[in-house]
């Protein structure tokens, strides 16, 4: 029965995927309201603890996940999944989890700026390239023949595009960019949960039925994440703050960047579908758990 989720399919109509477009829209116009042109200038006067970031979550994540698919052997659509989540940038909400966990907040902030720029390309290329090495995604991949190019414009559309609308306003409005983005935040994690529920309600004999296929695998997946992006820092000899930092960009990932992937490139494809969903909801339940632990620990 586990064979039947490469040829499942989600019900995503037209709509869900238009609300689901302009909330990733939002949500990063949201992180955007934060960050600021010396950012970009501190990454310049200390670049060790970014370049250990990029390290962590656009190499090793994904080198990584291929590793994990290979000792865990899942369906080609999971296995899709698990490569397309560990392709995408840090999630949303990381930057308010570090700063819960007493985190480097400024460190964080600074790395969704650069991971923002960098998954335009290398989202695409990550995907591409680990799914085409492993031979039961390949043969996928080669039936959809997704257009890598397509794919960068799709990201440039919802992370990039936004990304300097945001820093348009921080920069020129920065009163009213303070003043508004509390709001932009939350209100655009509860928009996207909502989406999340809307997708699973639409298809909910689908998830009861498979989603135990997923849930062993999303948890490892998380957690492999999350501690190499502690052990990257540590190995770097960064500071605990930063530790806590690169820990939580790595494991909290945009599943939903993930979900507009693979509802526009894959029309839904189950096993990659759900094991995205799910991702969505226990990486919050993961990270928000750590970020409570941390918090109630002295640096």
């Amino acid at each position: 029965m586990q064979q039947e989720l490469d040829s499942v399919k989600i019900n995503f109509d037209v709509d869900g995927l238009f609300f689901l477009n302009l909330t990733l829209a939002i949500i990063m116009f949201g992180v955007a309201l934060d960050i600021k042109l010396s950012d970009f200038l501190r990454i310049i006067k200390n670049p060790k603890s970014v370049l250990a970031g990029v390290l962590s979550q656009f190499i090793l994540l994904p080198a990584l996940t291929f590793l994990l698919v290979l000792i865990i052997k899942p369906i080609p659509s999971i296995a899709l999944g698990m490569f397309m989540v560990a392709a995408c940038p840090g999630g949303n909400i990381s930057n308010f989890m570090t700063n819960y966990a007493k985190g480097n907040t400024a460190l964080s902030v600074s790395l969704t700026a650069i991971a923002t720029l960098f998954a335009i390309v290398m989202t695409p290329f990550n995907f591409q390239f680990w799914s085409g090495l492993y031979a039961p995604t390949s043969t996928i991949i080669s039936s959809v023949s997704i257009s890598p190019l397509e794919m960068v414009k799709v990201i440039s559309l919802l992370l990039g595009v936004p990304l300097i609308l945001g820093m348009f306003v921080s920069h020129y409005f920065p009163k009213f960019a303070k003043k508004i983005a509390p709001y932009f935040k939350v209100g655009s994690i509860i928009f996207f949960l909502l989406l999340i529920v809307l997708a699973v309600s639409k298809n909910t004999s689908i998830f009861i039925k498979y989603i135990h296929y997923v849930l062993f695998i999303v948890i490892t997946h998380n957690i492999v994440a999350l501690l190499l992006g502690y052990n990257v820092a540590r190995f770097a000899r960064l500071s605990k703050r930063n530790r806590r930092t690169l820990a939580i960009e790595t494991g909290i990932q945009n599943s939903g960047l993930a979900l507009l992937l693979i509802f526009t490139f894959f029309d839904g494809l189950g096993g990659m579908a759900i094991l995205a969903a799910f991702w969505g909801i226990w990486h919050i339940v993961s990270g928000l758990t750590l970020a409570t632990f941390w918090s109630k620990k002295r640096i």
